[in-house]
């Protein structure tokens, strides 16, 4: 069974890399480090197929030294050992470059193991991840480590890798191969930057296609078919999924509905309607808040629809809240209060409940003072009275503000002109 077409033109100089130019570009950092041939410890940061197995392999060749290759899924300890043993073999005369694919499924004993080795010399580690390694690499490791960052490939690099795959794959067939008009663009759109995955959308188009004849017509409706929903890059348990959260609350904060739509179309796309569900209602409470509280039930009740019929109908009331909600006034003042309170208590800052607030309860013996004392608001003229409701250490502690919307400064007159302090502070 032959590799597949994304090993068999994997490039095999960096020339020949599409795309990461900010780090392999003419004078930039990782070509002149790999053309200086003194090949440090180093973490490839990024997406699946955008280059990081192509060019710890480049590496490899250009300082002649023999390649390991582990995943991190699979490898153990023994694995690792078993590739530093290579080092007192002839293929390891100018040292072993262990290319660690996946690090991030290494536990800390491994990357511990890891770590001795490196320290000693016996191996030279690239490790890979497609998850932020600050967060799932060993701290040790990063500071001995260069970490690069590899980004998904631009549409126009991937698209001449596509119409080189077509090309390569008509010399191996020995008959040409004729993607129709769009096709070459459409694949190199619907990868998300994945490379690979647009190698393989071509093999299997060309498959697909082949009738036997003279020639091979790939059409565009046979790509279309093979690509759906490939563009999508989403992992629940990765950086994708709280990086595309992150992005439809803070479009909906930033009262822009076409962003939100679009990260909820991505994020329905991928079936996660409970995390859809849940940043709804966080951002309805503490987005909007305040500025019209009325927004909670109503989101409430969308979301509750939308669990109710399921997908894909339930990206309908979906739809409205998610509008809704980016186009609603904004106030966090309420969730700026309670943040407030909480670094004063966080801090120690807290003390008995007083006396009129405490539950109802039989006086000690040792009390000076008995009784309550609770004054009772609905008794007084418009169900206000002052009285102390805060502890004694925190007298005078101010959390809330009011915010700017229509619906908190009328709050904010009305109690005012009931408390008598124009223009002033509500105690």
């Amino acid at each position: 069974m032959p590799a597949p077409l994304a090993d068999r033109i994997r490039p095999r100089t960096l020339d020949e890399v599409v795309g990461q130019r900010h780090i392999l570009g003419p004078d930039r950092a990782l070509r002149r480090i790999i053309q200086a041939g003194e090949v440090p410890n180093m973490v490839f940061y990024g997406p699946s197929g955008v280059g990081k197995t192509t060019v710890a392999s480049i590496i490899a060749q250009n300082t002649r030294r023999h390649l390991v290759k582990l995943n991190g899924t699979t490898a153990s300890t023994a694995d690792i050992k078993e590739a530093v043993a290579s080092t007192r073999t002839f293929e390891g005369i100018n040292g072993v470059l262990l290319y660690l694919d996946e690090i991030q499924y290494f536990n800390k004993k491994q990357q511990q193991t890891l770590l001795e080795f490196m320290e000693n010399g016996s191996i030279t580690l690239i490790a890979s991840t497609t998850e932020n390694p600050y967060f799932y690499v060993y701290n040790a490791i990063l500071s001995r480590s260069t970490v690069f960052e590899f980004k998904p490939v631009e549409k126009e690099d991937v698209q001449r890798a596509v119409e080189r795959a077509f090309r390569v794959l008509g010399e191996e067939q020995g008959r040409p191969v004729l993607p129709e008009e769009g096709v070459c663009a459409h694949i190199a759109s619907a990868c998300g930057g994945d490379v690979r995955k647009a190698m393989n959308a071509v093999e299997l188009s060309v498959i697909a296609c082949d009738s036997g004849g003279p020639h091979i017509e790939v059409t565009l409706e046979a790509a279309q078919e093979l690509t759906q929903k490939s563009v999508m890059r989403y992992d629940k348990d990765g950086d994708e999924h709280y990086d595309l959260m992150s992005a439809f609350q803070k479009s909906m904060r930033g009262s822009d509905p076409d962003a939100a739509v679009h990260y909820l179309g991505r994020l329905l796309e991928a079936g996660d309607l409970p995390s859809v569900c849940r940043r709804l209602l966080v951002c309805a409470c503490e987005d909007v808040g305040l500025a019209w509280p009325q927004i909670i039930p109503v989101v409430k009740a969308a979301v509750d629809s939308a669990l109710m019929v399921g997908l894909p109908e339930a990206r309908i009331p979906l739809a409205d809240a998610a509008v809704l909600v980016a186009l609603a006034p904004k106030s966090n003042s309420a969730y700026k209060a309670l943040d407030a309170a909480l670094a004063d208590i966080r801090a120690g800052k807290a003390g008995p409940v007083p006396r009129g607030l405490q539950n109802k309860h039989y006086d000690s013996a040792e009390v000076e003072r008995k009784g309550q004392f609770y004054q009772y608001p609905h008794d007084a003229p418009h169900h206000w009275l002052p009285q102390q409701y805060l502890p004694d250490s925190l007298l005078g502690a101010h959390y809330f503000d009011y915010g700017t919307s229509k619906t908190e400064q009328s709050f904010r007159a009305y109690w005012d002109k009931i408390k008598h302090k124009p223009g002033g502070k509500a105690v």
